[in-house]
């Protein structure tokens, strides 16, 4: 990404009960059951290329943000169990209405006493300036974070 004004990183940190792992599994390996956990948010994810859980492949979200209902197609760019982390580039979608490129990325981490911290990272471009930074974007994330984990716990 060029360096300027148009190029961001927003970032947050999500407490959840949950392990690293099985959070990490739920985007890398069956993102189609995220809708199951936040179905107001989520209304589904299909695989449009490739397999669950490998680098490569396409996965398309239909979803439901600041009260819209919007799509994103996205490629798997990475996937690493060891550090549970998934990066997802958006190359289809209503957030290429308004950014030239967005990333996200995730990554559980154990925390201190039990329970992972959830780090989101978007990285975008804005196609201009009149564009905002994508900040409810990131409380969504935040709150779709502690409805899966709020599903994973219960299942335990």
């Amino acid at each position: 990404m060029a360096s300027s004004a148009l190029t961001g990183k927003l970032e947050t940190d999500v407490e959840i009960k949950a392990s690293p792992e099985q959070f990490h599994d739920m985007f890398s390996n069956k993102p189609h059951h995220v809708h199951h956990t936040c179905n107001d948010k989520i209304q589904g994810c299909d695989l449009h290329e490739g397999d669950w859980g490998t680098v490569g492949s396409i996965v398309f979200w239909n979803y439901v943000h600041d009260g819209e209902a919007k799509v994103a197609k996205e490629l798997v760019e990475a996937i690493d169990p060891e550090n549970n982390s998934i990066t997802f580039r958006v190359i289809e979608g209503d957030l290429l209405k308004e950014y030239k490129s967005f990333v996200i990325h995730i990554q559980a981490s154990p925390k201190n006493g039990g329970g992972s911290i959830v780090h989101w990272t978007l990285e975008y471009e804005k196609l201009h300036d009149g564009i905002g930074h994508p900040e409810t974007l990131v409380q969504f994330l935040a709150d779709v974070s502690k409805d899966i984990d709020a599903h994973l716990i219960q299942d335990n």
